[in-house]
């Protein structure tokens, strides 16, 4: 069950975020899931998923819009293409801060999934594990691809006005993306440097048919991080396993979360 979303003043920005309760409670403290979307995306391109999961897990959730996108702020000062590293070190933590969420678990999907990453290398307190769906430690040449095409859908076709339907200013959330993306020598994050310092358990999915990634993202999360990590690898799936194998990854996730759902 959803409350009203409601915005949190950062000081330098305004987010959108709104409070997911589970339909049944069994009265216990549980940690709190914090879905961090994809680039593009906001609060409702996660559709029902959230609350979905939220009602599995017993856990009550968080979901909300990145800085630039949806209903939020902009950047106050371009990030250009560091503004993953960014979110991760510097807003999400003021974020969990400001509700005063000392306990969770981040489920982020394809640039929210590399947040999620990029924030759990600082090994921080609020944090209790990582899953992440479609998530980049590495910008394959395949991404590219499909973010060029994806530029030019956007010049080309009603791309841009079925966008504006959710983002506030929608040119400039779709430039602080692509363009980022396609810049020559752009990686999602420092893999080498920051993985190994990510010690809470993992959780990596992705489908078999994403159009921004191969496995390797899978093997890379895999090898390199530092503590537990599991991956699933998703027949008949794209980009967004979460919206087109629902029910699995909804089991898959419960499953992971369980022995983690109990808040300290």
């Amino acid at each position: 069950m959803a409350s009203p979303d409601t915005f949190v003043d950062l000081g330098d920005r305004t987010l959108r975020l709104r409070r997911l309760v589970p339909q049944k409670s069994d009265g216990l403290d549980r940690t709190t899931l914090v879905f961090l979307h994809e680039g593009l995306g906001c609060i409702e391109m996660w559709r029902d998923f959230p609350q979905l999961l939220c009602d599995a897990t017993g856990c009550p959730g968080v979901v909300y819009d990145r800085t630039g996108y949806g209903r939020s702020s902009p950047w106050p000062t371009d990030p250009g293409v560091r503004y993953m590293e960014l979110e991760a070190d510097i807003v999400l933590p003021k974020f969990l801060s400001a509700l005063n969420i000392e306990d969770c678990v981040l489920v982020g999907h394809s640039d929210g999934g590399t947040i999620a990453l990029n924030y759990a290398s600082a090994d921080p307190e609020p944090l209790r594990a990582v899953v992440t769906l479609a998530a980049h430690a590495v910008n394959e040449p395949v991404c590219v691809q499909a973010i060029s095409r994806a530029r030019e859908a956007y010049a080309s076709t009603d791309l841009r006005q079925r966008l504006a339907r959710y983002h506030d200013d929608v040119d400039r959330s779709f430039r602080l993306w692509a363009d980022a993306w396609v810049a020559p020598g752009f990686e999602p994050m420092d893999a080498s440097g920051r993985l190994p310092g990510v010690m809470v358990p993992v959780q990596a999915i992705q489908g078999e048919d994403d159009e921004y990634g191969s496995e390797l993202q899978l093997g890379i999360i895999a090898g390199k991080v530092g503590g537990y990590c599991e991956t699933r690898l998703l027949p008949d799936c794209g980009h967004s396993p979460h919206l087109q194998q629902t029910r699995q990854v909804v089991a898959e996730i419960t499953r992971f979360v369980a022995p983690l759902a109990l808040a300290i």
